[in-house]
């Protein structure tokens, strides 16, 4: 028998960005989840893409995540494994999750967090992030 996996998700929901007042000084956070069924016993990394709109530097080690209005603005923002928001979810074996598989469906935490202080027109931005498993 080989190793098998699927993977479905649930978007990062961060709600209502403001930058004048309540994000001025404080990011904004969501979470999301990345949801996995894998073998039992399969050894795997869940991955996170650098997004459909990346800013200039961006890597898959280091990824420069930036939601998109329908126009030429941008919000920064950033994807983490952890609820202290400090180890950043990449796209290499390095910054993914390593996950272990146990024939049933597990629920991988995605926190994110925009930037605060980031005064751009109002209107409804979005990024598209690709997710891997990796055997």
């Amino acid at each position: 028998m080989s190793a098998n996996c699927t993977i479905s998700t649930a978007p990062v929901a961060f709600g209502a960005y403001d930058p004048v007042s309540a994000n001025a000084a404080t990011a904004l956070d969501g979470t999301g989840t990345v949801s996995v069924t894998c073998t039992s016993g399969a050894s795997t990394t869940v991955t996170l893409g650098q997004g459909a709109n990346p800013a200039g530097g961006s890597t898959a080690a280091a990824p420069a995540r930036r939601l998109k209005d329908g126009g030429t603005d941008f919000l920064t923002y950033s994807l983490y494994s952890d609820t202290g928001r400090t180890v950043v979810w990449g796209d290499t074996a390095g910054t993914g999750v390593a996950h272990t598989g146990a024939g049933i469906l597990t629920g991988l935490t995605v926190y994110g967090a925009v930037t605060a202080g980031q005064n751009v027109p109002a209107g409804n931005y979005s990024d598209t992030v690709v997710a891997t498993i990796t055997f």
